[in-house]
């Protein structure tokens, strides 16, 4: 089934697919085609390929949006493929402007490609670019690999999230470039079986466990390998952020091994101070309850464009089991001012190998 230049061919052609007795697929053929939102609901009798090959771009303006809901959104499927050399292009250049920090602004935006509850299926070769909010958001799946895609968007672009996971099981995210305003990817609570390897990340925020605590009866997160990835002129590296005043919660069971750090602000990050654009100010004081532990950070080189290459500042439970196995990091850069430091709080990391750091301190001035 070939996409054709109206308003119905995309609901229609998934219709057709969801309905076909034997695999089906649907192609996107190049051109650019404007696409004001798109729901693909299953489960499937068979499996379905959406091969997309053109461009679907999204409207400038965010309307007519709920808060978390995506501009295109598969649900409820088995066996789904994703493919092509196609973009999604969330054209989201006016949404922007406005910073998150009093308001519910950045969450009314749509995501550009929400996928809620699909198992055993593949992303693979497209490219997301612009997305108004996160580019991918993954609900409760299990059994995905994403790999050889392209998410892009400016520096200055916020909440752009890479890809952002939830309450998600076994997880492959490979051979992947992404560079936007945020967090290149984002791992949510109740995250297990996750493995990222062979990502470029930056600009952005890095790779981030979290952040955890914001919510009541969040799960666990639990066994995340990140390995041979690099980042670079990214603002942090690795990184477990959890928020202040949170209640109990468990992140335990990962390793970041085998990582370049390129002009990276803060390299390897546990923050368990989260506050961002001053959001939590009636928790100030109030500690992080986010049990941290068994996180190993191993065969990391590279620069750091800060004084602070290791910033380990742990909540109201000590950090447990923190481990630093051949680190290798230095200082370079414009924004160097003054020696490099290891901010160390409410833990005692496990040294081994050669480990080119500072020795700890808790003084956390810059």
């Amino acid at each position: 089934m070939v996409l054709q230049r109206n308003k119905k061919a995309l609901a229609d052609a998934w219709k057709e697919a969801c309905a076909a007795p034997s695999k089906a697929t649907i192609v996107v053929p190049k051109g650019t085609y404007n696409l004001n939102k798109a729901f693909f609901l299953g489960p499937c009798k068979s499996p379905v390929v959406f091969q997309m090959d053109g461009i679907l771009m999204a409207p400038s303006a965010a309307k007519g949006f709920k808060d978390g809901e995506g501009w295109v959104t598969f649900e409820k499927l088995q066996h789904l493929t994703i493919t092509g050399t196609g973009t999604f292009d969330g054209n989201g250049g006016q949404s922007w402007g406005k910073k998150c920090k009093r308001t519910d602004y950045c969450e009314q935006l749509p995501i550009n490609i929400r996928l809620n509850f699909i198992t055993d299926s593949v992303i693979e070769g497209i490219t997301t670019k612009d997305s108004k909010q996160f580019h991918f958001t993954v609900l409760e799946g299990e059994n995905l690999l994403f790999t050889n895609l392209k998410i892009i968007a400016p520096e200055e672009s916020w909440t752009t999230d890479g890809i952002h996971l939830g309450r998600s099981t076994n997880i492959t995210i490979t051979d992947t470039t992404i560079a936007t305003g945020d967090d290149c990817i984002s791992i949510g609570d109740g995250t297990k079986q996750l493995k990222i390897t062979k990502v470029t990340c930056g600009p952005g925020h890095g790779i981030s466990v979290g952040s955890l605590g914001k919510y009541q009866n969040e799960l666990p997160v639990e066994d995340i390998t990140v390995t041979d990835c690099t980042f670079k002129g990214t603002s942090n590296g690795v990184r477990i952020k959890t928020w202040q005043g949170s209640t109990d919660g468990v992140a335990k069971g990962m390793h970041f091994e085998k990582l370049t750090m390129d002009n990276v602000e803060t390299p390897i990050i546990i923050d368990q101070k989260y506050c961002p654009w001053g959001a939590c100010t009636q928790f100030e004081g109030k500690p992080s309850k986010i049990k941290v532990s068994d996180v190993v950070f191993k065969d990391i080189k590279g620069t750091s464009s800060t004084p602070k290459v290791l910033y380990l500042v742990c909540g109201a439970y000590p950090c447990e089991g923190i481990q630093l196995n051949n680190i290798d990091l230095k200082t370079t850069g414009s924004k160097i001012k003054g020696p490099a430091k290891s901010v160390c709080t409410n833990v005692k990391p496990e040294m081994s190998g050669t480990v080119n750091l500072p020795p700890c301190t808790t003084d956390d001035s810059a």
